[in-house]
């Protein structure tokens, strides 16, 4: 069992920049993939950026948030982040952080196994 508690969330004008962290619970941290998703109203839930297990040698991320957003891990603390810059106000919406127990980063939101509560990024324009 994994549980993800994302936090760093809030109200930020275009053109700033928010740190989003994801705590989890657990002593195989290191061995799950993990992944950001970001739900807007009345949209459904989208990928934005995901990292592989262990060193984190892999990442990806959605056309709409490259050069912008960079996901990191640190295993030891066993926090992902997400580093978001040059926000949008596109880039409004509850972000989610998730944990897939294979080792691969994924783009798809039916392969995570473990979900956190999210947390709301406003971008005012």
């Amino acid at each position: 069992q994994v549980q993800l508690v994302e936090s760093g969330g809030g109200l930020v004008q275009a053109g700033g920049s928010l740190r989003l962290s994801c705590a989890a619970s657990g002593r195989t941290f290191s061995n799950y993939a993990m992944g950001w998703f970001r739900q807007a109203p009345g949209k459904e839930r989208e990928f934005v950026s995901s990292i592989s297990a262990w060193s984190g040698g892999v990442t990806y991320y959605a056309d709409s948030v490259r050069s912008r957003f960079t996901i990191s891990r640190d295993n030891a603390k066993k926090v992902v982040y997400l580093q978001m810059n040059t926000l949008k106000p596109e880039d409004t919406g509850v972000y989610y952080c998730a944990a897939d127990s294979r080792a691969r980063a994924s783009i798809r939101y039916s392969e995570y196994d473990y979900w956190g509560q999210g947390t709301q990024v406003t971008v005012s324009s």
